[in-house]
């Protein structure tokens, strides 16, 4: 059996080094880091089979530590460990609530730091077995967007078309039907107390939106517009819910859309959380750009692309204008080029 690897993030360098010894003489593999933010990186690096982390450090705190694993597809999965000298139960609730798996209260001895690791490992090779890993859900949720029985709550309905900038729902408007994308774009976006945009999704060509509120049976949370000219399909909000009723196919399918959306949104918060601006930039650009495939680049105004992003329209264009100086985009005519789409996707920084 492999080694299995450690990853230790500790800024008391005693503590450190003597939980490292300890791990170390039990036949593991560790890698330690001094606060949270070196501790995330070498995790990005080196993918660990577990990690103990501390609570209270500089730089990056062991809750800002778990927030980014919980929210990375690649880190979550990743047995997590809390170390701390806290013995409060609300501080031990707010860790596992949030997604640890255990915790060790300091000072601990040897036989209870080797017993929790030991367990969480064994643990999570067993979930191995019976998890459905991202690549397959990926594939799922592309299968589900182009199913033949949701393509069947579209066909032989009647194609409305928009104007670009025209207006399909607002919020607080009742959700009497969802929406069907069967060509151009759409933007959803909520108005804050000042009246600024805050763009929560950009729907494409096979993409049903509107349906979260259809489902819950609430009004709709934001507003639906268009971002260019387009064709939607729109099915009744109660001729949606009898075949979700009659069809448990059709029903198990909107729940792994739904599924696959909060996990969308979860990640764009982590990133605005926790991510420089140039990397919010370009993850939204890759993104877009899925959107756009179709095309010959894509066009969407720098307000409305700011307002994705989350920042001033000034900050989106000088980083805009350092991307095309770096050779990663093209600006023809208003649209934007991704001439690398993968380096934009790696950037670090």
């Amino acid at each position: 059996m492999a080694t299995k690897t450690i990853l230790l993030i500790e800024d008391n360098e005693e503590i450190r080094e003597n939980t490292a010894e300890m791990l170390e003489l039990a036949g593991y593999r560790v890698q330690t880091a001094e606060n949270g933010k070196v501790g995330v990186e070498k995790a990005l690096a080196e993918k660990p089979d577990l990690v103990i982390c501390d609570i209270m450090m500089p730089v990056m705190d062991g809750y800002g530590v778990l927030q980014i694993f919980m929210h990375n597809s690649e880190l979550s999965p990743i047995p997590f460990i809390f170390l701390t000298a806290k013995t409060e139960r609300s501080d031990i609730r707010k860790g596992m609530e949030m997604g640890a798996d255990d915790y060790l209260t300091k000072p601990f001895s040897e036989a209870e730091l080797l017993g929790a690791v030991e367990s969480r490992l064994k643990r999570n090779e067993n979930l191995k077995k019976n998890t459905t890993t991202e690549a397959e859900f990926e594939a799922f949720w592309n299968e589900a967007k182009a199913d033949a029985e949701l393509q069947s709550l579209v066909s032989d309905r009647k194609i409305f078309h928009f104007k670009k900038k025209q207006i399909i729902y607002a919020e607080g408007n009742e959700a009497n039907k969802l929406y069907y994308v069967q060509k151009g774009k759409i933007k959803t976006y909520q108005t804050t107390a000042d009246g600024k945009e805050f763009i929560t999704a950009i729907f494409g060509e096979g993409e049903f939106f509107g349906y979260i509120p259809v489902l819950e049976d609430t009004l709709h949370t934001d507003t639906a517009e268009t971002l260019e000219e387009s064709d939607l399909v729109a099915i009744p909000k109660n001729e949606f819910l009898t075949i979700l009723h009659k069809k448990q196919s059709v029903a198990q399918k909107f729940i792994r859309m739904l599924a696959g959306a909060v996990a969308e949104k979860e990640k764009f918060l982590t990133s605005m959380a926790y991510n420089s601006l140039r990397k919010r930039i370009a993850e939204t650009l890759v993104m877009l750009n899925e959107k756009y495939k179709n095309q010959a680049g894509m066009y969407i105004s720098r307000d409305n692309l700011a307002s994705v992003v989350g920042t001033a329209t000034e900050s989106l264009i000088r980083t805009l204008s350092d991307f095309k100086q770096e050779g990663l985009i093209e600006i023809q005519e208003g649209k934007i080029i991704l001439k690398n789409p993968q380096k934009l996707a790696n950037l670090k920084y």
